[in-house]
């Protein structure tokens, strides 16, 4: 089984590629990769790292985070190094603490909201005129094994385009400390499609991080209904297994 996303729950072992660039490099998350994320609080400063023959890549993501930051609140890209052990991208921090943080587990509805009225601010800032990447289900479907492209079907029409996020999950919007979002982090599949693409799985994770009962608060911040077609559609294709 893969391993959940989230903080690290055990040592870790720090990259040579972090330590060159990060002094007191503190482990903060574990993707479910095997990927790490780092924070030098000293210096603002946060380290991305994904190990070789993985398929994330940190440099789809500092393409997308240049395109998109002059556009939304996002983290400034501040090196990018690739070797034969992995990738690694270093960003400013931004201010606020992801929504699932201790503080606010302990506040779903404020987070629910929060992540909500943020991923309408981000559909809304980015302008899908320009944007040169794609997230749309045709594509991602093309990477799914043959079962689950015959399970899935055909995408259901494109209700509304706009610039994904791609992977709109709780943890990737920040809060300040009043509770409103701040930013957006983990960009890297960031791109055109439906914006049910972003609402069905933000949704889903509410349950994930914060149990069942707050998809209702996400939907009415963001300012939707729920659509049962798309929603079963989309969390089916996040979920099918890719080739």
């Amino acid at each position: 089984m893969t391993p959940l996303a989230g903080p690290p729950r055990a040592p870790v072992t720090v990259p040579d590629a972090v330590r060159a660039r990060i002094r007191n490099p503190q482990p903060i998350w574990r993707n479910e990769e095997g990927g790490l994320t780092f924070r030098d609080r000293e210096r603002g400063l946060i380290a991305k790292w994904n190990p070789s023959g993985t398929a994330i890549s940190l440099a789809a993501e500092r393409d997308r985070l240049a395109w998109a930051r002059p556009r939304h609140p996002v983290p400034e890209v501040l090196d990018y190094a690739a070797d034969k052990a992995g990738e690694l991208l270093v960003t400013r921090a931004l201010p606020g603490e992801s929504a699932v943080a201790e503080r606010w587990r302990a506040e779903p509805r404020t987070a629910a909201r929060a992540i909500g009225e943020g991923l309408r601010a981000l559909h809304e800032h980015l302008p899908r005129e320009t944007c040169p990447f794609s997230w749309a289900a045709e594509e991602r479907l093309a990477r799914r094994t043959p079962d689950a492209r015959a399970e899935l079907g055909a995408p259901p029409p494109v209700e509304q385009l706009v610039v994904c996020h791609g992977d709109a999950c709780a943890p990737n919007t920040l809060l300040a400390d009043d509770g409103r979002w701040t930013a957006h982090v983990d960009l890297g599949t960031l791109g055109l499609a439906d914006r049910w693409a972003d609402l069905a799985v933000a949704s889903m994770s509410l349950d994930w991080n914060f149990g069942e009962g707050w998809q209702p608060e996400f939907f009415a911040a963001y300012g939707v209904r729920p659509d049962a077609d798309r929603i079963r559609f989309y969390r089916a294709l996040w979920n099918a297994p890719e080739l």
